[in-house]
């Protein structure tokens, strides 16, 4: 073996050692047995009078399911059939048709689309002909890892995506300019893809020393733009930037028009921190406080907040309400990293509202910009989006309880089953349409997204760094593995969705905003497995 190939050995082995020793120390056989054990109990089954049937519009399940199929006056028992195309079926009985199906879940193969049929059984034995009840879906594969192994190190994978985000050609834009370049048309959701560069070139400040000017005049300048289209001080919406601008995409939309998602400005407050944080800059941690401040006039006395707003005057479209980890992960970054106690009321009242009202009903809808929140019935759109990030935030309050650590872990159960996927059947040409593992962004999006991952992938490594719960762990790691796989390992760039393409538009599969969670999602695991 010549010097070149010692090398060569050198450097696996240096890429193996980088998981570091709690990820090495993983025994999968034990974890994936545990993994089988758990997905045999529910997720918050709507049998015991106090939680509610959520899954109306559920499509797939990794837990064994439970229904709201309506009982009969006069039977003795139910009969469930669970049949496939391929004529196979699985029955069982028990006393209720809200049962769960338990008993025969392990039975039924992973990747596999069932009919589940409910029959009444008499006192006699004599089973209905009509079924009382029907539903279609997928029983979907279980967790059986490990699966891909990192393509790199995770902090060289981060690296990498900063880096591509700040040589964009439509982002290197920001250096000479106070406007944005609408070639990249995401730029129309201003709260969220300018909030995402400002975090993304503050990291580039960071780790780059040679880019640090180049970033942070970038930076200056997407503020700069901001305070132009901002709402002035002294304004219901004082401080906070639009979601839509310039009428591409959804900004078209007429239900778009003067309007704002509630939660978005927190977007850019975070990005305003930490550009303070690289420049010292007054200007921007005061306006991230006026951000705040708008904040606590708009907060209702139950501590809820709107979903979507008119703007000018701030009032709410309709009566749905925003999920509030973004404000309670804001407003105690603004309490532990600058020592600002004047929110803490705030950040209370909106705690209690998310465990009375949100975690309660289990109903945990989409806060997306470009999907409709008009007219949604409950549980119609859930998503990881608030389900993971939410459960992520409690595992990590040193004051949590333990209903607080249930709900997390029932959070945590709804993202994986209702939007995870740890393994696809194949086409019929033999290709996965989607790269796994990976996560569905919400039921009305049915697509692998990074950001998904990223949310699901923080929940499960937060939970771990509670609990030391191996098995949390192992998920944590398969979902950011597949962040480096489908990295492209020349540019860097993360695609926002993980799907087969051919012939799309490449600034419909990639969001900034996104890769910035991918890349925070990296240096998280780096520094938790090191």
């Amino acid at each position: 073996m010549n010097k070149k190939h010692y090398f060569v050995v050198f450097v696996v082995l240096a890429l193996l050692a980088s998981v570091g020793a709690a990820a090495k120390d993983i025994n999968y056989k034990k974890v994936n047995a545990q993994a089988l054990r758990e997905y045999q109990r529910p997720v918050r089954p709507g049998t015991n009078g106090e939680n509610p049937f959520w899954n109306g519009f559920a499509r797939k399940f990794m837990y064994a399911p439970a229904f709201d199929f309506p009982e009969k006056d006069g039977a003795r028992e139910y009969v469930f059939e669970i049949s496939d195309a391929q004529g196979r079926m699985w029955q069982m009985k028990a006393r209720s048709p809200k049962a769960d199906l338990g008993p025969v879940w392990q039975q039924i193969p992973g990747g596999t689309d069932v009919t589940l049929r409910v029959y009444a059984v008499d006192r006699q034995g004599g089973k209905d002909a009509t079924p009382l009840g029907e539903r279609k879906f997928l029983r979907d594969f279980p967790f059986q890892g490990p699966y891909n192994t990192a393509a790199r190190p995770y902090k060289e994978a981060a690296l990498k995506a900063m880096l591509y985000i700040h040589r964009l050609k439509t982002i290197r834009h920001w250096k000479d300019h106070q406007e944005p370049n609408m070639d990249y048309k995401h730029n129309t959701y201003v709260c969220k893809i300018m909030g995402a560069t400002l975090r993304n070139e503050c990291m580039v400040a960071r780790y780059f020393p040679e880019e640090r000017e180049t970033a942070l005049q970038m930076a200056r300048n997407v503020v700069a733009f901001l305070r132009t289209v901002s709402q002035p001080e002294g304004s219901p919406l004082a401080f906070f930037p639009p979601t839509y601008y310039k009428g591409l995409i959804a900004s078209a939309r007429q239900e778009n028009q003067n309007t704002t998602m509630c939660l978005e400005a927190l977007s850019v407050g975070q990005g305003l921190l930490d550009l303070y944080n690289e420049t010292k800059d007054r200007q921007y941690y005061d306006w991230a406080l006026g951000i705040a401040d708008t904040y606590l006039r708009l907060q209702r006395a139950d501590g809820s907040l709107p979903i979507k707003v008119k703007v000018p005057s701030g009032e709410a479209v309709n009566n749905s309400n925003a999920m509030l980890h973004p404000l309670l992960r804001y407003l105690e970054r603004l309490h532990d990293e600058y020592g600002i106690s004047k929110y803490e009321g705030m950040r209370q009242k909106g705690y209690e509202w998310m465990r009375r009202v949100a975690v309660r009903s289990f109903n945990m809808t989409g806060q997306f910009e470009d999907v409709t929140v008009l007219n949604l019935k409950p549980y119609e759109n859930l998503t990881n989006c608030t389900a993971a990030p939410y459960a992520d935030y409690l595992y990590c309050q040193k004051g949590s309880t333990a209903e607080d650590l249930r709900d997390a872990d029932d959070l945590m159960r709804l993202s994986e089953d209702q939007f995870t996927f740890w393994e696809k059947t194949p086409q019929a040409n033999g290709i996965r349409r989607h790269t796994t593992p990976c996560v569905y962004e919400q039921y009305k999006y049915q697509m692998s997204v990074d950001n998904s991952a990223c949310n699901v992938a923080g929940g499960f490594l937060a939970k771990y760094e509670r609990t030391g719960d191996q098995l949390s762990l192992a998920k944590a790691i398969a979902l950011t593995n597949t962040i480096t796989v489908v990295q492209n390992v020349c540019t860097g760039q993360i695609p926002t969705t993980w799907e087969q393409r051919t012939n799309v538009d490449a600034n419909l599969s990639f969001w900034l905003n996104c890769t910035v969670s991918s890349i925070n999602m990296l240096l998280r695991m780096d520094e938790a497995l090191k």
